[in-house]
């Protein structure tokens, strides 16, 4: 079986993935499509990247199209659970592109985006709800949504539910469910907090694991780029000379860092967007069509965006703060090398974010090749002692000896090194971000 026609999906969504030119599943599509076509429950862990939406939306629809009678107002059939806005509109899109030959009804409902046409489209019934968190209580608390109907429930990208402090209100929701129902949950990382989640809403689940946890996407050349923090700005500008990075993401830490790494970029006649919690979703949609069209050259997002952004042929990421959650870095590099396409990460590295940087290559099982050719890196940090660990002897000193890395992980290269290659592969549907306030203090970001 290596062809969607072998996989026992109904002619209408066959149809629907032919026209969009796809013929051969991925590896996540192959091996949970059977498994959720026989109604199992299924816990996914698969990289960014991978297909996992069609993975779900493909069998929900087959499923779905051996009953199309008129749904019930405000009764959904199938609830996906999307941690942002940018994803769930993502996500309704799958839908619909794979729905397109079947008689099916389906809505997306987030915040920063007004209620009341939301709240008719629910009154006329739908048979998807793709949905946010705080939206989707705010509906069901005004009584205008009910999910006792629900027959499949879809929990993606639970790590970043879990990142963004909404995991009461997930099990708010679960609550809600009919207890008999197929419960589908993806996630990119598999942290013990997720798999105790998992044991309390799956049922005998098929497991499908398509990478190791945390492991970075293989086709991304990663490199870090050691800087003092005054000098960020000047080395970006300096990286964006070079005409091979024509289409890249900036990640910053903070909504106010994004907006004055954009207005710097400006200044220096790059054109540039932000992405972030404070802007709102007409502002956020807007920046992404530019950003996939090519009227802007860098996009500048926090992790709010940094699994919602499914762009094609995003040539370079660029870390110009590292995060200070190491998973947040994998699925940020995983916004080049869509696809199998292939791509370039470089992060910048001051000394406040050695600390960072270590528990980045913990989790990644690799130590980040340095970057050293470019007009401000800063040899003080690459070299100084790597930060001590809590409960460590603080009194312990390094040799003169001792530095930072080995030699031997350390390179002198070009930033462009050549274009990546890219390729298309089965996910051109896949992600996306926004939804409320996030509670987690070090994350400060909103997710409106």
């Amino acid at each position: 079986m290596t062809d969607f026609a072998g996989l026992g999906l109904a002619q209408p969504i066959l149809r629907a993935i032919t026209d969009e030119g796809y013929t051969t599943p991925t590896p996540i599509q192959l091996n949970s499509i059977p498994a959720l076509i026989g109604g199992r429950d299924l816990l996914g862990v698969a990289q960014t990247g991978t297909g996992k939406t069609a993975a779900f939306t493909l069998p929900l629809l087959h499923r779905l199209s051996l009953d199309t009678s008129k749904p019930k107002s405000r009764q959904p059939r199938a609830l996906i659970l999307a941690p942002t806005r940018e994803l769930a509109a993502q996500i309704s899109d799958s839908v619909r592109c794979y729905g397109q030959h079947l008689r099916l009804r389906s809505t997306a409902v987030f915040g920063g985006a007004s209620i009341r046409p939301q709240i008719s489209t629910l009154s006329q019934g739908v048979h998807v709800l793709v949905a946010t968190p705080g939206r989707l209580l705010d509906l069901m608390n005004q009584r205008h949504l009910r999910l006792d109907s629900v027959e499949t429930f879809i929990l993606d990208e639970a790590d970043r539910m879990l990142d963004m402090g909404f995991i009461p209100d997930v099990k708010k929701i679960t609550a809600a469910l009919p207890n008999k129902r197929q419960t589908l949950m993806f996630s990119a990382t598999m942290p013990k907090s997720i798999e105790g989640l998992a044991d309390s809403l799956l049922n005998n689940p098929t497991r499908v694991e398509v990478a190791p946890t945390s492991t970075t996407v293989e086709k991304v050349e990663q490199h870090v780029l050691f800087v003092a923090k005054d000098k960020k700005r000047s080395l970006l500008s300096e990286l964006l000379k070079d005409q091979d990075i024509a289409r890249v993401l900036v990640f910053t830490r903070t909504k106010h860092g994004a907006d004055r790494v954009v207005r710097h970029l400006q200044q220096a006649g790059v054109r540039a967007d932000a992405i972030h919690g404070n802007k709102t979703q007409n502002n956020r949609q807007r920046a992404l069509k530019s950003f996939r069209s090519g009227r802007i050259r860098a996009l500048v997002a926090t992790d709010i965006a940094a699994r919602g952004i499914d762009v094609e042929d995003v040539t370079h990421v660029i870390n110009f703060d590292l995060p200070n959650e190491p998973e947040s870095y994998v699925h940020r590099i995983g916004r080049t090398a869509r696809a199998g396409a292939g791509g370039i990460a470089l992060s910048f590295c001051d000394h406040e974010e050695r600390a960072y940087l270590r528990n980045i290559e913990r989790i990644i099982r690799q130590c980040v090749p340095v970057l050293e050719d470019h007009p401000f890196h800063a040899a003080d940090i690459a070299n100084a002692a790597p930060p001590a660990k809590r409960g460590q002897n603080r009194k312990r000193r390094p040799n003169n000896n001792q530095q930072r890395r080995n030699p031997q992980h350390t390179k002198r290269i070009s930033v462009n090194g050549g274009k990546p290659a890219h390729a298309k592969a089965g996910g051109k549907h896949s992600h996306g971000k926004g939804n409320r306030k996030t509670t987690r203090s070090n994350n400060n970001d909103k997710a409106a």
